[in-house]
Order: structure tokens, then C-alpha cells, then sequence
């Protein structure tokens, strides 16, 4: 994803000075531990076949996204929508979809 320079600012202020997430310190890239979710995911399938792979994992993330932000800013949509880089209609939208 790219970011113009206000909204990469914004999100490194948001993941702590970051980019990064990681469970145990390591400092993992977001990235790194969506690709490694996906091929556990492939592991455990078992050689079952898989549909909608695109919006089963927009779904996984999105919802912890929206709340994480949201608590991040105290309830604010707008600072939240601003992060987010959407607007504050879309959030609300998104807000109602995953009644938060």
C-alpha cells in the first residue's frame, strides 16, 4: 500500500513509530504476518478447495482494524476516518457492518 507522506506519518504514529506488529517483539512486518496467516491457512485446508479468499481475509482484517484505530483515537470518526484515509460516511458505514 502506499501512503502520501501525511497519512504514512499518521499510521507510524498509530502502530507506535512502526510498521510492524508482532506478538512476540520481532518486529515482524504487517505484511510478513498476513502472508504467513494465509499459507497456515493453505496448511490446514488439507488440499480442500477455497472460495473467496479476497473478502474472507478483508473481513478478518478489517473489523480488528476499525477497532484498534477507533480506540486508538477515543471514538473520534473523523480522526479515525482521516487515518484510515476514508471518509467519515464510509467509516460510519463500516462501523454499522461490524456493529461497533
Amino acid at each position: 500500500m502506499l501512503l502520501n507522506d501525511k497519512a504514512e506519518g499518521e499510521m507510524n504514529d498509530l502502530m507506535g513509530g512502526t510498521f510492524s506488529v508482532s506478538a512476540d517483539k520481532r518486529g515482524e512486518p504487517l505484511r510478513a504476518c498476513v502472508r504467513n496467516a494465509i499459507e497456515r491457512y493453505f496448511d490446514h485446508l488439507d488440499g480442500h478447495e477455497v472460495r473467496n479468499l479476497y473478502q474472507m481475509v478483508l473481513a478478518e482484517v478489517e473489523e480488528p482494524m476499525l477497532e484498534a484505530v477507533m480506540h486508538r483515537c477515543d471514538g473520534n470518526q473523523t480522526r479515525s476516518a482521516r487515518i484510515l484515509g476514508m471518509s467519515r460516511s464510509t467509516l460510519r458505514k463500516k462501523l454499522a457492518l461490524y456493529r461497533l
